[in-house]
């Protein structure tokens, strides 16, 4: 009877231990997600705050510095519902006004042209970087929530689902080959 209650407590404890560890681990995870949401966010913040920046300072022409600035502006205020679509909208711009080597080259070619547009092709580079390391982060804290265990005991408490950031963040070809 006592071997039988002791066997039973060392079970108890070890489930719990156990519980308690995925749960540390889930949490982990929960914050590693939120660091790469927030590293995420501040590099597609410097990709339109970069691309305004450029679309203003006279570099491009008229109607190029238009479409720019607007699916910048839009990137920057968009509400959290519709932030994937306008900064893959912003991505649509960017590719369009330096869609061409031609382009690139004539903003280069302008005063202060070639620190905007080398400054443009990091922040154009990093963004999809960001946005693998954020998504590979959800697919992990996804995978463990999807486990039973976590779902039976609550271990992931009140925390939201995690989503990923699906957007268009292809680099405008001739602005990133000629940093490269």
């Amino acid at each position: 009877m006592t071997a039988t209650l002791i066997w039973i407590l060392v079970a108890l404890v070890a489930t719990g231990v156990y519980l308690s560890w995925t749960a540390g681990r889930l949490d982990r995870l929960h914050v590693r997600m939120d660091a790469a949401r927030a590293a995420l966010d501040a590099q597609l913040l410097r990709r339109a705050s970069v691309a305004q920046e450029l679309a203003t300072s006279g570099v491009l022409d008229p109607a190029a510095s238009i479409v720019l600035y607007e699916a910048a502006h839009a990137a920057r205020q968009a509400e959290e519902d519709h932030r994937e679509v306008a900064e893959s909208e912003l991505s649509q711009a960017l590719r369009a006004v330096f869609g061409e080597p031609a382009q690139v080259e004539a903003v280069r070619e302008a005063p202060g042209g070639e620190e905007a547009a080398r400054e443009l092709a990091e922040a154009v580079r990093r963004v999809p970087m960001a946005r693998r390391f954020h998504n590979d982060t959800v697919g992990a804290a996804r995978r463990l929530r999807e486990h039973r265990k976590v779902r039976w005991f609550r271990l992931a408490g009140h925390a939201p689902f995690p989503l990923a950031f699906e957007m268009d963040d292809e680099p405008p070809a001739a602005l990133v080959e000629r940093v490269s």
